[in-house]
Order: structure tokens, then sequence, then C-alpha cells
């Protein structure tokens, strides 16, 4: 079992072009990897419920089983529990998983399920372009995502930047990301990006068995607000929009009797876009208020 720990950026249409175009990738050796997901639940969804995701990766003629636990997500910094291994020359069920891996791992999350009953429930296929940064404070995985989630004919876009922590401490992820969303060049564009703490699996769920209903207003964070704006991208839901304008407008307001000027306009800026029914991607913003407001 590994913890992986990575920060994952939502990006928008153009972002990928710029990201690549990037002074600091420019330097470094990039390769491109196709990648098919096939993920597995029972008929219950039992695994969804219990927070935990299962999936066959398909890279190239490599196959390999990984079950993820829970995350714990923060401004789009994240952290889970991972357990992989390789499928080849493994025996597998009707379905294409190692069952007997799986009991082997004794996981509380299968605790009591019918493994054999697990079936595959949707798909994510992308292509995967990698970088990898290295200094003498960190080792970090950069990946730019782009593809689709798909549950039947239903689709998700894929359009995401993952950095993952190798070594190092995390603060470092923090670091790079305001490097790669830094303007550059003659036109002193900014990467269009914001945090995002849905994972592929989790938007993935949704797609297949609908979203929430936004819950009444309570403890308002910059993390309740990145949910919002995650969830009304996906589902396009007005009532998500409108949930996360109530909670930027709330942190607005806290902002102010707090005389924290940064975060302050950098929230009213964000407000604009909500209002507007725009997705805020002034990613320089969105890292501003992680800095200074967790």
């Amino acid at each position: 079992m590994s913890d992986e720990i990575e920060l994952k950026l939502a990006l928008s249409s153009e972002g990928p072009a710029l990201l690549i175009d990037h002074p600091l990738l420019q330097t470094l050796t990039s390769r491109m990897v196709s990648l098919g997901n096939q993920y597995y639940d029972t008929a219950d969804s039992a695994l969804r419920s219990r927070r935990v995701a299962l999936r066959v990766r398909r890279q190239g003629e490599q196959r390999l089983q990984t079950l993820k636990s829970a995350a714990e997500s923060h401004g789009g910094l994240s952290s889970r529990g991972e357990w992989e291994w390789s499928l080849d020359g493994v025996e597998c069920n009707a379905a294409g998983l190692d069952v007997k891996g799986l009991r082997a791992l004794e996981h509380p999350a299968l605790s009591g399920l019918a493994l054999e009953t697990l079936h595959p429930v949707f798909t994510t296929d992308f292509e995967r372009r990698l970088w990898r940064y290295r200094n003498d404070d960190c080792d970090i995985e950069i990946a730019l995502d782009q593809g689709g989630i798909h549950v039947g004919a239903a689709t998700l876009p894929i359009c995401e930047l993952e950095l993952e922590l190798k070594r190092g401490d995390p603060a470092c992820l923090w670091t790079l990301a305001e490097a790669l969303c830094a303007p550059t060049g003659f036109a002193d564009e900014a990467l269009p990006a914001r945090p995002a703490n849905h994972s592929k699996a989790s938007r993935a769920s949704c797609l297949a068995s609908g979203w929430p209903e936004p819950a009444a207003p309570g403890a308002t964070s910059v993390d309740t607000l990145i949910d919002a704006i995650d969830i009304w991208q996906d589902s396009q839901d007005p009532a998500w929009l409108a949930n996360a304008e109530a909670q930027c407008e709330q942190l607005v307001q806290r902002w102010t009797i707090d005389n924290d000027a940064s975060c302050r306009e950098a929230g009213e800026r964000i407000l604009v876009n909500l209002r507007r029914g725009i997705v805020p991607w002034r990613s320089r913003d969105w890292l501003g208020l992680r800095q200074r407001a967790g």
C-alpha cells in the first residue's frame, strides 16, 4: 500500500495548449500514454457507499488492478491509500478481476461483500502527457489528462492537470502549481485553471446515478465552494450555480469583516463570473485563496 498525494487542477479548453507551451515544461522531456480504465462495483453500489474505487487499467499491453480508498481533498490537494498490482499471469474471473488478490488485501471496505458480484459500471479513456519535475527538495510527476468519462451513452469531458508528489513536502506541489499558472510570454496569459476536489471515479458515479441536491447552507469554506463548482460544471444544474454564488457571497462577506483585502478581491472576481454563469478560471485567484484562507 502507498499513499498517493496529488494536486488536481481542472483546466479550461484552452488550458492544455498553454500548459504544453509553458517555458518550464519546455525544459523537460515528455511522453504520451493512452489509458483505458474500467471501474467496478456491486449492483447496490457498495464500493461507492464505502468510499472506495476499484479499477482495472489498460496501459499498452499491461493490465493493472487498483483499489483506492477515500481521498481527503483540500483545495484540490488530495491524499488517499492506494493498492495496485499487475494482472499479468494472474487468474481473473469472467469480469476480468483478480478476486483472490482483493481478498488478500483484507481491506475493511471489502468486508462482507460478495466480491464475485463485482461488475463493470463505467469507463474512463484519456490521453496522458507526462513530465517529471525534480530538484533538491522534491520529485513531482506532472500529468495532463484529456479524454472522457463514459456511462452508457452519457459522457463527461476530462481536461485536468495532476501533480503527484513522489518525494518531498506537499507544499512543493503548490509551489510548482504557482509556477505553471503564472503568466508567461508576450501575451502575459496565465493558465486558466481552478482546484478540483472530485476524482474521475466520483464524477463518473454521479453521471451514472445523478448528482445530489444542494444541502441547506452550513459551514462555508473555499473547499465547499470548490465542491459546488465541481458539481455545477458537470451537472449544469442551476441550483448548484446558485449554491456556489451564495457560498462565494458568504466568503466575501467574511473576508470583508476580517479586513482581508487580498481574499476579498479574489472572491469578488470569482463571484462576478459565477453571477454571469461562467466558470471562474483565474488560477492566480484560486492559488491565492488557498494560501491565505486554507
